[in-house]
């Protein structure tokens, strides 16, 4: 069994926490008796059980926001899959970027709720991206902590493979706040607003007019 950790660069890979290690282990362990009752279903297995169980991930990260357990989380049955695909107010289009003007917009990303966070531009809705990423370098500017992170893996649309930590943080943006499952992108340098986020507000997309409203 190749650790998910494993894949990503040596200098995170040794912060992850112990215990988060200790229960890959014992989730392998015990996975072929867990795939009858939760076979297809996002779980995070901590201290020999399944402690959150759910349809999608973000409500596992939910779920497990107080642990101090540094459950190991997992899709069970698909485990060599990865975790998500990345595709590559009002606010005006990125008409520098090379191609197609680009739809960008504003965001502020907590690491706490209800606390003051990082105020963020460039980041891009992205409806083809399950999930929001940012560079490693933009984590660290929320002073994520790697040993609080849980490995697990990207892909993009032409395939490959990236080792990533998810982190459950919060999106404030027009004037509400929103719980968002960010993975940390260390090959990357695009900050991706994806549909973690974008599905629970509605985006105006108006290419003619060069502008992306939020909530009109």
């Amino acid at each position: 069994m190749n650790s998910l950790a494993n894949g990503l660069p040596p200098e995170i890979a040794c912060q992850v926490h112990p215990d988060w290690r200790k229960n890959e282990q014992a989730y392998w362990a015990a996975r072929d008796g867990l795939l009858p009752r939760y076979g297809g279903q996002w779980i995070a297995f901590a201290d020999g059980a399944v402690v959150a169980a759910a349809p999608q991930p973000l409500q596992v990260f939910l779920a497990i926001r107080q642990s101090e357990a540094h459950p190991f989380v997992i899709r069970v049955g698909h485990e060599d899959a990865p975790w998500y695909r990345i595709r590559r107010v009002s606010f005006t289009y990125d008409a520098a970027y090379p191609g197609p003007a680009l739809p960008v917009v504003r965001a502020e990303f907590r690491a706490v709720s209800g606390s003051a966070g990082v105020v963020m531009d460039r980041v891009i809705p992205d409806t083809g991206a399950d999930t929001t990423t940012l560079p490693w370098s933009d984590c660290t500017q929320l002073q994520l902590n790697p040993a609080l992170g849980i490995p697990g893996a990207i892909t993009g649309v032409a395939g490959g493979r990236a080792a990533t930590l998810g982190f459950l943080i919060w999106v404030w943006l027009d004037g509400r706040e929103h719980p968002c499952q960010l993975q940390a992108d260390f090959g990357g340098h695009e900050r991706i607003l994806g549909r973690d986020v974008l599905n629970s507000l509605e985006i105006l997309f108006r290419g003619p007019a060069g502008d992306v409203v939020v909530n009109p």
